[in-house]
């Protein structure tokens, strides 16, 4: 895949893009994105630095004006992009990808995602035409000056602050910042909580920066597990994502917390749940959406991404939402994610259990007990439209009769004993493959069906 995704630019740094790149890219994006006000901001990883003054002097040699808060996480972006009315922003930052890799997002006026479809098709059009007629290897930045961010993080701190409730002094709980973005904010946010892996480093030396990856959740787990603690908490390398561990170190798969973090957002703002509206996507469990239904909530389906479900939160109506990946959006946070903001609502709900005599488990297990569900399943396969074929095939011939379906995100097929989802990844090179059923046996037996029709090729 190249470096121009659904969401964003990402990739390996000089495989699928170099600096002359970035600086192209610069100049472009006042071009196709408009205006003379861009916010940059950048992670810690080892080739973010040299990236972030390529961009700047690109938006610099487009005519922009360009404030620079330095080291941020995403979400900080997103956030003075907003409140500080910029035209157009840019965070530095390759997520959740291996240390190899770096990429660009892109925000436009209010925070709102420039994505493929709505601006880095025509930014990608201009940039290849331009690195035809240049000498890549040439290229240099100029280093940028060091920046105070002390300002902004200021601001950013006392805003969760006001928003993120008070943190009982009982609770046990860890915060594993995964040596990214979040270590600037955690000693702020997460009083109490026994802190790892907070200082940057861009090689992400004690694990990978994605949560999602079952080995990169095994030091909080064990952490938890020794120490006895309620809850523990891991971050993404650009902290717009959170996802959680609970008392027994078992991952809670972020989808079932929608609901939570939904409940922790309505008592902070002070309304009532009914008639509310909550975002998911594709990939949520039906447990989460009977239990939004449940609370006289209105679900709304998006597709998976930032760039698509923003804007459909905003249209909507919607006042907060989350996704399978562990991105939660808010209103109140200019429709965007913020991974610490979920955190310390999440927090909220294990007080509030807390103080029920429940454990974090016994908190989720009203609803992630419906049913059984296999979790995100990758396979890498040349032609995935056919392998999608072949699986549909199968639940056509072998599973019980179909309900409904949807072609919002790949397909989601719904039966009255569960349902499937199938899609192409739009950020890595897979096939994604969810199951979930109202029984363990059905689920090994569509979850058999689907993998062999998917691999047989």
């Amino acid at each position: 895949m190249g470096f121009f995704k659904a969401y964003d630019m990402r990739g390996t740094y000089d495989v699928d893009f170099d600096l002359a790149t970035v600086y192209e890219v610069g100049k472009a994006l006042v071009e196709v994105v408009g205006g003379s006000r861009w916010l940059v901001g950048r992670d810690c990883r080892v080739t973010s630095e040299k990236v972030h003054d390529a961009l700047i002097e690109g938006l610099r040699e487009a005519g922009a004006q360009v404030t620079d808060i330095g080291l941020c996480t995403t979400p900080m972006v997103y956030f003075f992009t907003a409140q500080d009315d910029f035209d157009g922003s840019v965070m530095v930052t390759a997520s959740h990808n291996p240390p190899s890799d770096n990429g660009l997002k892109v925000s436009m006026k209010t925070a709102l995602p420039v994505g493929y479809a709505n601006g880095l098709n025509h930014v990608e059009k201009i940039v290849s035409d331009r690195l035809l007629r240049v000498d890549r290897k040439a290229y240099s930045p100029k280093a940028s000056p060091k920046v105070d961010n002390s300002i902004y993080l200021k601001r950013y701190v006392e805003w969760m602050r006001s928003r993120g409730g008070e943190i009982s002094s009982t609770l046990k709980y860890a915060v594993d910042c995964s040596n990214g973005m979040s270590s600037i904010l955690v000693r702020d946010l997460f009083p109490g909580a026994v802190v790892i892996n907070d200082v940057l480093d861009g090689t992400f030396p004690n694990h990978s920066p994605n949560p999602l990856k079952s080995e990169a959740r095994e030091q909080i787990a064990n952490l938890v597990r020794e120490k006895g603690l309620d809850f523990g908490i891991i971050f993404d390398g650009d902290a717009d994502r959170a996802m959680f561990v609970d008392e027994r170190g078992e991952f809670i798969q972020p989808d079932y917390l929608t609901p939570f973090v939904a409940s922790a957002t309505f008592k902070s703002l002070g309304v009532e749940p009914k008639g509310q509206k909550i975002i998911y996507d594709v990939r949520t469990s039906r447990g989460s959406i009977e239990t939004i239904a449940e609370m006289g909530c209105e679900g709304i389906m998006v597709p998976v991404g930032h760039a698509f479900a923003k804007p459909i939160l905003r249209d909507g109506g919607a006042i907060c939402g989350g996704e399978l990946a562990g991105h939660y959006y808010f209103k109140e946070f200019y429709g965007c994610d913020s991974g610490v903001l979920a955190a310390l609502r999440v927090l909220q709900c294990v007080m509030k259990a807390a103080n029920e005599g429940k454990s974090a488990s016994k908190m989720v297990a009203d609803v992630n007990s419906r049913y059984a569900n296999s979790g995100e399943l990758n396979f890498k396969v040349e032609d995935k439209d056919a392998a999608i074929e072949r699986a549909l095939l199968v639940a056509s011939r072998q599973f019980p009769e179909e309900i409904s379906r949807t072609d919002l995100d790949g397909v989601r097929i719904e039966y009255k004993e569960g349902w499937i989802n199938i899609r192409k990844s739009n950020t890595e090179p897979y096939l994604r493959l969810i199951v979930e059923t109202d029984t363990k046996e059905r689920l090994e037996s569509w979850v058999k069906l689907l993998k062999e029709a998917i691999s047989n090729f």
